[in-house]
């Protein structure tokens, strides 16, 4: 495997770019805006020409079927979401469009993301900040590397990407997701908009104060032996959880990973990593795992 020290730290410490595998997709027409706002969990109506907000497209029960952002380009509005989701996003907005007046299309965009302390004067692009790894996407057809910015490896940004606990589609959020378990509700929900598909289950479970069964945390593993996705979260002898991503964290200086974890553990908790021939001890913590 590649030496990936100089990328991590450039991402960590001062600035690197990544070409981030995202699929895109415009929807444009007299019915667009208001299409979205009766699909997506943030308030469309609010977005000024240029801005962009994360969001989660909801099944009519309330589970995710995307996790995505959009951006207002005058009268088109982007989605982007991670790589391989854009089809499932276009088809459950096509189901949806009976008498609309709105075209929803594959773009051909990338996704050139700028990662680090120094990401905001580095570039300028749509906000990306997260809780522990401040960034800028630049978004297009052909996003050019900001002059002086080290290009890093996809592997690198896995690393501060799992320490800062941006979940992804496929590993994070699946069609079995609730919202309330990511996390992120705060960022892709308003709760002062009209209805939406699937908003039921979100307002009700934030009413009672947010309690769902589970919640995506960080895990820290005790040993330098690297866990698999997949790895049992094990407590007290009972399976509390599962990692659905794992990396190294030269900051940490010891593997870490997302996971699913029961809300009755409260972080921080000593748990044990088992797998098929292996097992690690390791801790629960809250994210961000580097602050």
């Amino acid at each position: 495997m590649p030496d990936l020290t100089d990328d991590y730290w450039a991402l960590r410490k001062d600035a690197g770019a990544v070409w981030l595998p995202r699929d895109f997709l415009s929807v444009e027409g007299p019915d667009a805006q208001s299409f979205l706002q009766g699909q997506l969990s943030q308030d469309i109506d609010a977005l000024v020409d240029g801005a962009s907000t994360w969001s989660f497209l909801l099944q009519p029960q309330g589970k995710v079927d995307a996790f995505l952002r959009v951006t207002r380009l005058g009268e088109r509005l982007v989605l982007d979401t991670d790589a391989g989701w854009g089809d499932a996003v276009r088809a459950r907005l096509n189901r949806f469009k009976l008498r609309i007046k709105a075209d929803v299309e594959a773009l051909e965009w990338r996704c050139l993301a700028v990662r680090g302390p120094t990401a905001h004067s580095a570039a300028s692009g749509a906000d990306a900040d997260w809780p522990g790894l401040r960034g800028v996407d630049l978004l297009g057809a052909a996003p050019a590397v900001p002059d002086g910015v080290r290009v890093c490896d996809l592997d690198a940004y896995e690393a501060v990407r799992i320490e800062a606990g941006v979940p992804v589609m496929g590993r994070e959020i699946d069609e079995n997701t609730i919202p309330n378990e990511t996390g992120v509700v705060d960022r892709a929900v308003s709760f002062t908009k009209g209805c939406y598909t699937g908003q039921e289950l979100v307002a009700r479970i934030d009413s009672r104060g947010g309690n769902v069964p589970r919640h995506l945390r960080g895990v820290v593993v005790g040993t330098n032996v690297v866990p698999p996705a997949g790895a049992r979260v094990v407590a007290d002898g009972k399976q509390v959880g599962a990692l659905t991503s794992v990396a190294e964290s030269l900051e940490r200086r010891t593997p870490v990973g997302l996971a699913y974890v029961g809300r009755a553990v409260e972080p921080p908790a000593e748990v044990i990593l088992e797998w098929d021939g292996g097992s690690a001890p390791a801790r629960v913590e809250e994210l961000p795992l580097v602050a």
